[in-house]
């Protein structure tokens, strides 16, 4: 069975026809028919990455998403091993009211588990837990010209540590065991402190990491100058108590996709005015669903519509310590000289904990992601010279990525 797949962030508009693949025993079958057929593919999950990184030249995916089956679970140790399809959401439902959690999730529980090793996603947590990698002891791996393969630091090695992160050029990971955490409650228990300057985030962050398990920055607009500029850090921890649900709240959903952006300098005016003025009496403490910690965008469904047609782009960078906050002012004033604005806008430091893949995007340091519509100058303007700073800033030790939140 065949259909037709976009991006989540609607650009590069370049559709995919999938090829779905229900059981994992045909697998090989199925690629190598794609592969007679069109010559080259790639493996699509859930369809949640913001860029590129899951359409292949061919325009021929794998779908993976029906492989949604879990395999086996041990809810003493919290080791289970699903099938490469199955979503976070889908897993958080089964795994909540026995006590347990994801190790580390991305800003999206709509990913596949397979797509999430696929990038290593990272999440609020990464100076405390590292990367989805570090939790994940051994997968499947299917390729062409070999069995189906088992891949851990023990087994297959290399190829473990080159799938990792791969995007799914080493061929298709069909199952994976991962490392649950234990919680007592699905409740979080979150500080939020406003700050003004990015010097002030360098300050607190350090500082704040060594207390709590998650911990990101929201700014409202790009600082004009050391002392300009408007945010809120968030610090957060697993509830000691307290009830064990998982959220299945209704959510408004977004219906249809407009022609045009609604993201523009008034709506981000708004916007923010209302978000920071919630936040801004102070330092303040609450218990807060896991949800908004977690997954604050997808309170609303189909929320990637309300950037239009031409769709939207992230663009996340990774930079040394030492260079971050002089590089994240000039890449935050370097926005509104060619673009509206940033809806999105979150500044975390990375830790030191090191993923077990070859091609893991974090390194030690801070790391901001933007959410920008898609227009013209973001590509032909914007986007090189944000990636000039970062090269002249942090010199070969820059890391830039273009996908989004995997």
């Amino acid at each position: 069975m065949s259909d037709s797949l976009c991006p989540w962030g609607g650009y590069p508009a370049f559709p995919q026809t999938a090829k779905r693949c229900h059981w994992r025993s045909v697998i090989k079958q199925v690629l190598a028919h794609i592969v007679a057929q069109h010559g080259g593919f790639l493996p699509f999950g859930n369809g949640r990455s913001y860029g590129e990184s899951c359409l292949a030249a061919s325009a021929q995916v794998l779908h993976m998403r029906p492989l949604n089956r879990f395999i086996a679970a041990d809810w003493e140790t919290g080791l289970i091993r699903v099938e490469a399809g199955v979503t976070l959401d889908k897993l958080l439902a089964l795994v909540i009211p026995k006590g347990w959690f994801l190790p580390v999730t991305p800003g999206t529980k709509f990913v596949t588990l397979g797509g999430a090793l696929a990038n290593d996603v990272h999440g609020k947590s990464h100076h405390v837990r590292g990367t989805l990698a570090c939790h994940v002891p051994r997968f499947g791996l299917i390729r062409s010209d070999r069995p189906p393969l088992i891949c851990s630091l023990q087994e297959n090695p290399d190829l473990y540590a080159e799938t990792i992160g791969g995007l799914g050029l080493t061929g298709i990971i069909d199952w994976l065991e991962l490392q649950l955490v234990p919680i007592r409650s699905s409740q979080i228990d979150a500080t939020h402190v406003p700050f003004d300057t990015l010097d002030e985030f360098s300050a607190l962050s350090p500082e704040v990491d060594g207390k709590y398990e998650f911990t990101a920055a929201r700014i409202d607009r790009p600082p004009q100058g050391k002392s300009a500029g408007r945010s809120i850090f968030m610090a957060a921890n697993h509830a000691p108590d307290g009830s064990l649900i998982f959220n299945e709240q209704f959510k408004p959903n977004i219906p249809i996709t407009p022609p045009f952006s609604t993201i523009n300098r008034l709506s981000l005016r708004l916007f923010n005015s209302v978000y920071f003025r919630v936040h801004r009496a102070g330092r303040h403490d609450s218990r807060i669903n896991y949800e908004p910690l977690f997954y604050s965008l997808e309170r609303i469904l189909n929320w990637n519509r309300i950037y239009g047609r031409r769709g939207f782009k992230q663009y996340q960078s990774a930079l040394p310590l030492t260079n971050s906050s002089a590089a994240t002012r000039e890449m935050l004033d370097a926005i509104p000289a060619v673009h509206s604005g940033s809806f999105f806008s979150v500044l975390k430091l990375f830790g030191r904990v090191r993923s077990p893949g070859l091609l893991s995007f974090p390194m030690p340091g801070a790391t901001l992601a933007l959410d920008l519509p898609q227009q013209g100058e973001v590509t032909a303007h914007l986007f090189p010279r944000i990636e000039r700073l970062c090269a002249r800033l942090a010199v070969a030790s820059c890391r830039v990525s273009g996908t989004g939140r995997g």
